[in-house]
């Protein structure tokens, strides 16, 4: 059972949640149109073929680094839709969410 959100502990997901650091020396190429949307809508079906979900994802501004938050069963299907999507993969961490609205 997961802990109430009352308690004020963290709260965990059905599915282990992950961190996913990247690394881009060239740059991620994502454009923002129609394009950069077919790649994104792409990852997303070639993850569900691993049992992955990606959640969203931080870049830094000159899209050298970003950190991807993603649910799945393990390191290594995250891994595993990384290489079918030839995204780089420098570290991935589990987590477990922490909200600053415990106390509502």
């Amino acid at each position: 059972m997961a802990p109430s959100r009352m308690s004020g502990e963290y709260r965990k997901s059905p599915m282990p949640r992950y961190l996913i650091e990247r690394e881009f020396p060239d740059r991620l190429n994502m454009p923002l149109n129609e394009t950069g949307a077919a790649l994104c809508r792409a990852v997303a079906d070639n993850n569900a073929d691993f049992g992955v979900t990606w959640i969203h994802s931080y870049a830094t501004p000159d899209r050298r680094h970003t950190w991807c938050l993603y649910d799945g069963r393990s390191p290594e299907a995250l891994r595993r839709a990384a290489d079918c999507n030839r995204l780089p993969v420098t570290r991935i961490t589990e987590v477990l969410v922490l909200e600053p609205y415990f106390f509502k």
